[in-house]
């Protein structure tokens, strides 16, 4: 098959099977494993025709970029409220999983002490790319989420460079204990100064306007790139903790495009991690299935039942960490595409240099990786539910903005038991919320704060609601994205905003609510003439016409808010994604007073 062919079937492939996951609601690893699997050792469609040495520098450059993606993500300020707990995860935690599951690949898997010891330190990893949708899926609140982020990304380098210090130390002649030593520091150097410091002047250069805005995403990509490949000649095997660190830094930099460089960088870790998980696969042959056995089976089932609670048992012993949060982690270590390079890395290089039993080493983790998916995937909402680490489903509103007229909607929604979350700078404002019983937060809703501290997972729509437009239309662009850009609404731009032609776009701004007549000032103006935040149930003989019917013409003389179904569903009311009601529903309304079905 010609290259291009072949790169078009592994990019479709991939991708196919990642929205196959998403429809079926199926662990997204698991269905790409099996993906390439099926196009490698069992059809023989995809044979790369690469070297070895070849294909893992590739796959290297590519894990490099994924996990340089994912430490962008890691926020320093989530260590001042679980920095505790991620301290023991981070610096005790490795080294204990590294010695429980070397014990147990050697008594269990029957491996032999070297190529036990490689696994061990390859099993340290807990996969980034596989805990994030896992989180998404369970609605972890965001400290229990944070712990398991921190300890994804931040010891997935860790892992690696253990692996390849036990790899050099068991194959390299002359190698001993002081100049595995040296490795280590050597490593450490290298990410402190490539890493850290180059992270650090790239966001400078950056900061200054030295490079056009169209070429950061692409330049930083290369950056990456060069920061792996460096890092690697300084110390084999050390360019992941780099570019790790250079993550962490570059995200913590408070750069105004982070979230441009962020989204790119997102954009490309999916298509690296469909191929990965494609290529690496494919690379298996079918007499590799032959290596497993019972013995693996006890392995896995010690490394989920054993090794990992006793892991985190011992490294959380007298920290201050929820037991909830505990007994999460001690179940929780689904392993990704950093362990399946790894294993195909140094698999067929201590096969070359003497050790035939590494020759399992690519299997065993393939069926780790598997288990884990499928395991900690399917009960993961069960157990935070169980633990009350889970939020409610998502099913109310999130309104910034405390003003009188956003007073009286928020009363309305919470009479009908609907979730409302009303923000706002200023405490004074929001001192009536608080003395009706609606929850409130005292805070800039823009601020790093809000994002790290507010949760909002339990909350469905995002209503923009304060007297500036344009402040209105940056709330829904930043904070948008947490709720879906359909469910991102903002009231409509004054009358004289709208009748120009330079009005903003909605690529700018959020969508309207409830029609283009609820500006904040006609609003507030109804609000004094009477009106009012009303509640009416639907029937069989009453529904959305008759209320119509005798409210009168809509916009002029009464305004539809929102929905709630007889199922308990809510939403409110977009012109361009109306819903439909039907009997059972309650509608809420703003009309003036006394114009209920009933009065």
């Amino acid at each position: 098959m010609h290259g291009a062919t072949l790169l078009l079937v592994i990019l479709a492939a991939g991708l196919a099977s990642q929205w196959l996951a998403w429809r079926i609601k199926f662990p997204t690893i698991v269905v790409l494993i099996a993906a390439g699997i099926l196009l490698g050792p069992v059809t023989g469609v995809i044979e790369i025709g690469l070297p070895p040495e070849q294909l893992t520098e590739l796959i290297g450059l590519g894990v490099a970029i994924i996990l340089f993606e994912g430490s962008m993500e890691l926020k320093l300020g989530e260590l001042r409220r679980v920095g505790h707990g991620i301290g023991r995860l981070t610096i005790l935690g490795p080294p204990l999983a590294w010695l429980f599951g070397t014990l147990a690949a050697h008594y269990l898997a029957g491996l032999s002490w070297p190529v036990a010891t490689v696994l061990g330190a390859i099993l340290v990893v807990t996969g980034p790319t596989v805990i994030g949708p896992l989180v998404q899926q369970a609605r972890l609140n965001k400290e229990s989420a944070a712990l398991l982020k921190w300890e994804g990304i931040a010891n997935d380098p860790v892992g690696v460079l253990l692996a390849v210090l036990t790899f050099q130390y068991f194959t390299v002649a002359g190698e001993d204990f002081s100049t595995t030593l040296l490795s280590l520091g050597m490593a450490l150097a290298a990410a402190a100064s490539l890493g850290g410091l180059g992270g650090w002047l790239t966001g400078w250069v950056f900061r200054r306007g030295w490079v056009p805005e169209h070429l950061k995403p692409p330049i930083l990509m290369v950056l990456v790139l060069v920061v792996y490949w460096l890092s690697n000649l300084v110390q084999h095997e050390s360019g992941l903790l780099s570019v790790t660190v250079m993550g962490l830094v570059i995200g913590n930099m408070h750069l105004v495009e982070r979230e441009v460089l962020q989204h790119f960088k997102e954009n490309l870790s999916v298509i690296l991690l469909s191929m990965l998980f494609i290529v690496i696969p494919s690379q298996l042959e079918l007499q590799h299935f032959g290596l497993l056995d019972w013995h693996l089976v006890v392995f896995v089932a010690a490394m989920l039942f054993v090794v990992r609670p006793a892991t985190i048992g011992l490294a959380t012993i007298g920290a201050p960490m929820r037991k909830e949060d505990k007994l999460l982690l001690a179940w929780i270590a689904p392993r990704g595409i950093v362990a399946a390079a790894a294993a195909s890395i140094f698999g067929p290089g201590l096969v070359a240099r003497g050790y035939p039993d590494a020759e399992r080493l690519l299997p065993i983790v393939f069926l780790l990786i598997i288990v884990t998916a499928l395991a900690h995937g399917l009960s993961i909402g069960v157990i935070t539910r169980r633990l009350d680490l889970a939020a409610r489903r998502a099913n109310g509103a999130l309104i910034v903005g405390a003003n009188r007229w956003t007073h009286a909607l928020a009363a309305a929604l919470q009479e009908l038991r609907v979730d409302v979350l009303v923000a706002d700078a200023s405490r004074r404002r929001l001192a009536p919320f608080r003395d009706d019983g609606i929850q409130t937060y005292d805070g800039e809703i823009l601020s790093e704060d809000a994002e790290q501290r507010l949760d909002v997972q339990h909350l469905s729509f995002l209503l923009a609601a304060t007297d500036n437009d344009f402040y209105n239309a940056l709330v829904c662009k930043a904070r948008g994205g947490s709720f879906g850009r359909h469910r991102s609404l903002q009231l409509a731009t004054n009358r004289e905003a709208r009748e120009k032609e330079e009005r903003m776009t909605l690529q700018h701004r959020g969508y309207t609510a409830f029609g283009s007549d609820a500006d904040y000032d006609s609003l507030v103006k109804r609000l004094d003439q009477g009106w009012t935040v009303q509640a009416t149930r639907l029937d069989d003989d009453f529904g959305l016409q008759q209320l119509g019917e005798h409210l009168g013409e809509r916009g002029e003389e009464w305004l539809l808010l929102a929905g709630l179904s007889a199922q308990g569903k809510f939403a409110l009311w977009v012109e361009n994604q109306p819903f439909a009601p039907a009997p059972g529903w309650t509608l809420l309304y703003f009309a003036p007073a006394g114009r209920s079905p009933g009065g």
